[in-house]
Parts: C-alpha cells; sequence; structure tokens
C-alpha cells in the first residue's frame, strides 16, 4: 500500500496563503525592477529590447513569471505550472542572434535567486512554516526547469528555422554554381561575362557565410537508404539532400588531407567526386561526377565507396558513349565473326595485349598466362585477319579503344 506524501503547503491555514499571496503580489512590480536592475549590473551585455508599448521585454517577463507563479502557489503546488509565453520569445531571441542559452539561464537563476529572498521574507512575516517554505522553493525551482524548458523550445524552433533558411540559400547557391553547365559566359555571348558571375556568387555565397574558393569538385552521391544519415562533411562543404542523388560542392579538394576527411564523412555511402575544376565550372566537375555514378549503377564501376573520377578516367571516357563505341567495335571486331565466341575472345585478349605492350610473345605470354607458343600460333592467325590493319598507328589506336572497352565492360579478361 502506497501512503500519500504529507504536503506542508497544504496544511497552511487558506486565509494565511492567501495573506502571503496579497503581499507578494504587491510586491511584483518593484521586485521586477529590483531583479531587472541586479540582472543589468551583472550581465551588462544583455540587450534591453522593448515591447510594442516601449516597457522591456524582460521587466515584462519577469513580472509575469511573478505573477504566474504567486497565482500557482494559492492553487496548490502539486498543480501544473503555467508559463509564459515571453520566455520562448527570449530563447528565441538567443538563437536568431547566434547565442548559447548558457548566459540565458544564469540570468534565470540570478533572478529565482533574487526572487527568493524576498518571498522569505514575506513568509517569514506572515508565519507561514519552515517545512512549507522548502516545499515553496522546491516548487520554484521547478518552475525555474519550466521556464528554461520554454527558452529551449524557442531556441530550437529558432536554430531549426534559421537552418531551413540557410539550406534554401545554399541551395540557391548551388544551382547558381552549376546554372552555366560547364561553359563560361562571354559578353555577347547570351548570358553574364565571369567577372559579374562571379559576382553574384560572392553575394550568395556571404549570406551564408561561404567564402567562394579558387577550385572546387563536385560530388554525385547515391542514396544507400532512404533514411540513410547525410555524411558528416566539414561545414565548408555544401551539401544537398533534397533529390534522389545528393550533390556536394567541395573546396580546394587538392588540400592535404582533404580526400580522406571527405572518405571518413560519407563512410556507407556510394558516389563519385567529379574533377578538381575552378569555381566557374563547377558544372564539368558535376557533369563527370554523373557520368560515374551512371556507370556504378550499372555495375561498370564498384560501388560503396566515394570513387575519384580521376582514378577511372578510362572508364568514363570509353564507356558513356556507348553508340559511337558500339558502332566502333562492330567495324574493327569484324574479323573476328569468322570464329567461335570461345576463340574470338582468346585472340581478342591477345590482340588487347599485344597493343599494350607491343612486346614479343615472350612478353605477351607472361601477361596471359599462357606459353609463347600458344601466343606465336594467336599472333600469326590475327595477321590473317587483319591483315596490314595492325601495322597502321590509327588502326591500331581503334582496336585498343574498342579492345579496352570491352574489358573494362567485363567481356575480356
Amino acid at each position: 500500500m502506497v501512503t500519500a506524501v504529507r504536503s506542508a503547503w497544504r496544511e497552511v491555514p487558506p486565509r494565511q496563503v492567501r495573506r502571503f499571496a496579497a503581499l507578494a503580489l504587491g510586491e511584483v512590480p518593484a521586485l521586477a525592477e529590483a531583479i531587472l536592475h541586479e540582472i543589468r549590473r551583472e550581465f551588462p551585455q544583455l540587450p534591453l529590447v522593448l515591447d510594442e508599448f516601449g516597457e522591456p521585454r524582460a521587466l515584462v517577463g519577469i513580472r509575469q513569471s511573478l505573477e504566474h507563479f504567486v497565482a500557482h502557489m494559492t492553487e496548490g503546488l502539486d498543480r501544473p505550472h503555467v508559463h509564459p509565453q515571453v520566455f520562448q520569445e527570449f530563447g528565441r531571441d538567443e538563437g536568431i542572434q547566434g547565442r548559447s542559452l548558457d548566459a540565458l539561464q544564469a540570468i534565470y537563476r540570478l533572478g529565482v535567486k533574487l526572487a527568493w529572498r524576498r518571498l522569505a521574507e514575506i513568509g517569514q512575516q506572515v508565519a507561514i512554516p519552515a517545512p512549507a517554505m522548502y516545499e515553496l522553493a522546491e516548487s520554484g525551482f521547478e518552475y525555474l526547469d519550466g521556464l528554461v524548458a520554454e527558452s529551449v523550445r524557442g531556441y530550437a524552433e529558432a536554430a531549426a528555422r534559421q537552418a531551413g533558411e540557410r539550406l534554401r540559400l545554399q541551395r540557391r547557391l548551388m544551382e547558381q554554381l552549376f546554372a552555366a553547365r560547364g561553359i563560361r559566359s562571354r559578353p555577347g555571348r547570351g548570358g553574364p561575362a565571369p567577372a559579374g558571375r562571379h559576382a553574384t556568387l560572392a553575394e550568395r555565397a556571404a549570406r551564408i557565410g561561404w567564402q567562394l574558393p579558387e577550385r572546387v569538385a563536385v560530388a554525385v552521391l547515391l542514396r544507400p537508404a532512404r533514411a540513410a544519415v547525410a555524411p558528416a562533411v566539414a561545414s565548408d562543404v555544401l551539401l544537398d539532400m533534397d533529390g534522389e542523388r545528393p550533390r556536394m560542392v567541395i573546396p580546394e579538394p587538392d588540400a592535404p588531407g582533404r580526400r580522406a576527411l571527405l572518405a571518413r564523412a560519407a563512410a556507407g555511402w556510394s558516389g563519385a567526386i567529379g574533377p578538381a575544376v575552378p569555381l566557374l565550372d563547377a558544372a564539368k566537375s558535376l557533369r563527370w561526377a554523373g557520368a560515374a555514378v551512371d556507370l556504378m549503377e550499372r555495375g561498370l564501376l564498384p560501388a560503396g565507396e566515394l570513387l575519384q573520377c580521376t582514378d577511372h578516367t578510362e572508364a568514363l571516357v570509353l564507356l558513356p558513349p556507348e553508340e559511337l563505341i558500339e558502332d566502333l567495335t562492330r567495324r574493327r571486331l569484324a574479323p573476328l565473326a569468322r570464329c567461335g565466341p570461345t576463340h574470338a575472345r582468346r585472340l581478342a585478349e591477345t590482340l588487347l595485349a599485344w597493343l599494350e605492350t607491343r612486346g614479343g610473345a615472350p612478353d605477351v605470354a607472361a601477361r596471359l598466362g599462357v606459353h609463347p607458343q600458344t601466343v606465336r600460333y594467336r599472333l600469326r592467325q590475327i595477321r590473317e585477319l587483319w591483315g596490314t590493319e595492325v601495322d597502321d598507328p590509327d588502326r591500331r589506336f581503334e582496336l585498343e579503344l574498342v579492345l579496352r572497352a570491352r574489358r573494362l565492360r567485363g567481356e575480356l579478361g
């Protein structure tokens, strides 16, 4: 059986409580002024913001909190606290000004300490028993926690609003960076001159405190899951998580340690970082990063990490123009149509090894892991199939292109 906790405050006669409350309410105006004066002495940096009636908002808040607390104690200390909305405004102001809540909480504690001194004096004056006053003090600290919670709520609301506004401005800046599609505008060519475009970017960057870099790289990401946590990138990296493929703008991508930091920040994400380019050419880097991600989705580049496009130049040059490469492949590898699939593949691998090494049978054999005599036999067949084409530098270049493309697609070993 649970025994109800006795309330010393409830045992105080109602008449005595009403007398205490009346005296306390009578003290509120002067007490609020005294508290504000002491707060401004202890915290001279506190801005004195006036309300629409020309009265300091801090004074209004102090007065309201005192009146609410006195009303609360007359109704019974076990009732829920009601907190003035103005304390949300105080927290919201701190968030908008970019300050922490530490100073505000210290101000609240000072105000409660000063208020309690006067309430304790009034309690002695009307002979409120000490246990009841202790209980009233506990309720006062609970009330303080509530005021802080209201300010935290306002602070969080301001922070969320500011974060949303920053994201919006950041997204507009990124779109402006990509607007030229990688082609620098020139006077008379239907767009702003580079100097004008740079000035526009500088203006938008200043709104979010982003310093324009000389060079950037753009990354395109693939979401590992719909609810994946965004990469924990450095504050100078612009990140847009809105689209199906999130994008990042990385300033000075060749700076020491930048690659390692990005790899750690994007752990668990797949994607590609385009080449480093001048700021006004950001769209070019975006284009290459997007092309690399296309290949990743097709299984032609490895997924599960943040790739550097410059480490996969061959694949990016040879695989995206499929129609051109396929047509060239059909024409240059037409002689293999006379062979069976397995033999055609072996001849193609031998031809590519020979084109890449330009060595003799032992070198090609070492590259393929077969006997030199096997290579000599295949090279004679290649000569019979292609004839003098293998002696023409342009034809050899085209053959190597199409064979490398086949190897990148996994069609050759």
